[in-house]
């Protein structure tokens, strides 16, 4: 018997989680970032990316994500970690749940430029992360995918 579940699409509060992709694309000393022009991250830095529609595959997601966000066309070449961003309410009710895949990728074409919810986009010196206000999580992963990388 088929069975029909009704669930929410709305990120606040949700009823699930939701799934989304992230891009760690090392250039020289540095990686991009980007800074988050909307809620719930707003002025925060992350690694650009975003949620998986319906029917798209992982890495399709993670192009149109980052091109979306930064102007850039990439190619995934491998999953660096799967993270998930619980983000509880003052009163401790569940307000955004991500489970996010984040790859390393190179840039295969575009121009570097902000776009859709992204205030700015900048290559970071991996060295000069700590002056920047991340989000949860991501100094660290960026940090451990730096020391993992082999030399070129």
């Amino acid at each position: 018997m088929w069975c029909s579940i009704r669930r929410s699409n709305k990120r606040q509060y949700p009823d699930r989680p939701f799934l989304g992709v992230g891009a760690l694309i090392f250039r020289r000393n540095s990686i991009l970032l980007v800074e988050r022009g909307g809620v719930p991250l707003k002025g925060y830095w992350s690694l650009p990316g975003g949620i998986v529609e319906t029917g798209e595959m992982l890495e399709q997601a993670l192009q149109r994500e980052l091109f979306e966000e930064t102007g850039l066309r990439v190619q995934p070449l491998r999953v660096a970690e799967i993270f998930e961003r619980i983000m509880p309410d003052a009163a401790g009710r569940i307000e955004y749940h991500y489970v996010l895949v984040d790859y390393v990728c190179k840039v295969v074409g575009g121009t570097l430029a902000p776009a859709d919810d992204v205030a700015r986009a900048a290559w970071v010196p991996v060295k000069k992360l700590k002056e920047y206000r991340l989000t949860e999580g991501t100094q660290a992963v960026i940090e451990r995918v730096w020391q993992s990388r082999k030399p070129a």
